[in-house]
């Protein structure tokens, strides 16, 4: 509907053109950056300023005030130096594009597009922010599946990050609890709002003590990437558990997800490890010697136009402290466990085909009443059904 709108727009101005000013003038249209400024607006009077010898404002107030009425655009304004700046009819405008809709005009596209949205951290229950983020995708979901596009909706889970490691200690370590008593207490119906309450009791253990603090961390999230322990365990019971909360939220608002991208498959099908090669194998890694960041991985900040990188050291290269700046991006800590932003490069490598791998998939046990939502899983049964055809994406 909007293509419709501006056709009839740049055909009604450049017949304008020629009929009051005898000139052929090509008639551009851009979206303006606030919709305050109108639909659609276009800088014509500017070139033909230059042919009739004239201030383009005064051309545009001209054309402005003698174009006449256009099917579906409520009014001409001059803004600036001399745009013509288009407000669509709004309700002509939707009621064209509901009959549009309803005589199936929009041409089916055969490209698949992913859509990612929501991927709040399971360690919580969603806050306003979150749901604000949702809406946003969704809303950007229905329209390409209106406009004929294949859409895959996509909801990354981010369940081996700190924040599910904090309520993990929260759990077994402030609240000494057993793996079978969060079990239990994970089948609440709020048990997003009790973990999110404990997530911020943990911030406060954690001031009191940083040392002790870094060290719980560090213990709980290298078990927690290698699947190992009651650490582990408890880390999936409360962010599957949180997840099955998220989606609930969102069922209420008519929000919906085709499949469920869990970080830890990301660890445990060794996609990170391809991706760290690749990483390492072209140099956009580099691996810190001394200075605050000594034993990571980082991915260097270079001054724009030089080849000085800052904040690494190589054997051959010496660094200080006072080099190092925040722009310098670590992809693997000193302790060995790879944060967010390297376990999202291997995600979306995988996205590109780049890796060689793929997920296994499984239906998530908890999904909306009608609805069939998919989660990658790396279980061993999974893979066999895979294999199988039986149960796969």
């Amino acid at each position: 509907m909007y293509q419709t709108l501006t056709n009839k727009l740049r055909e009604a101005l450049a017949a304008h053109i020629q009929e009051k000013y005898a000139v052929e003038s090509p008639v551009t249209l851009s979206r303006p950056p606030k919709i305050e400024m109108g639909e659609a607006a276009s800088p014509v009077c500017f070139e033909l300023a230059k042919r009739l010898k004239r201030a383009p404002r005064q051309i545009a107030q001209e054309i402005a005030a003698s174009l006449g009425k256009i099917e579906g655009i409520q009014r001409v304004e001059v803004a600036g130096g001399g745009y013509l700046n288009a407000y669509f009819d709004r309700v002509a405008f939707w009621a064209g594009a509901r009959h549009e809709s309803e005589q199936g005009v929009v041409e089916h596209r055969p490209e698949k597009i992913i859509v990612e949205h929501t991927s709040i951290n399971p360690n919580k229950a969603a806050h306003i922010g979150h749901v604000r983020n949702a809406v946003l995708g969704d809303t950007m979901a229905r329209t390409l599946r209106h406009a004929g596009y294949n859409v895959q909706v996509q909801n990354y889970i981010d369940n081996t990050g700190v924040q599910v490691a904090d309520v993990v200690i929260g759990f077994l370590r402030m609240e000494e609890r057993s793996a079978i008593g969060v079990k239990i207490l994970a089948k609440e119906p709020r048990f997003d709002y009790y973990c999110w309450d404990l997530y911020a009791k943990a911030t406060h253990f954690f001031e009191e003590d940083r040392v002790r603090a870094a060290k719980l961390r560090g213990e709980t999230l290298r078990a927690i990437e290698e699947g190992r322990g009651e650490d582990a365990d408890v880390a999936r019971e409360i962010a599957d558990a949180i997840v099955s909360c998220h989606l609930r939220t969102m069922t209420r608002l008519g929000i919906f997800y085709e499949l469920l991208a869990r970080e830890s498959e990301i660890l445990h099908l060794h996609f990170w490890d391809a991706a760290f090669e690749k990483l390492k194998k072209s140099g956009a890694i580099q691996y810190v010697t001394s200075g605050k960041m000594a034993g990571c991985w980082v991915m260097p900040w270079k001054e724009e136009g030089t080849e000085k990188t800052l904040g690494i050291t190589t054997p051959d290269k010496g660094s200080t402290e006072e080099d190092e700046i925040t722009q310098d991006k670590i992809i693997v800590r000193s302790n060995g466990t790879v944060t967010y932003v390297g376990k999202d490069i291997a995600y979306q490598l995988w996205k590109f085909g780049l890796l060689g791998k793929d997920f296994h998939y499984a239906k998530w046990k908890d999904a909306p009443e009608g609805k069939v939502v998919w989660a990658t899983t790396s279980g061993r049964w999974r893979a066999k059904l895979r294999r199988a055809g039986s149960d796969r994406l």
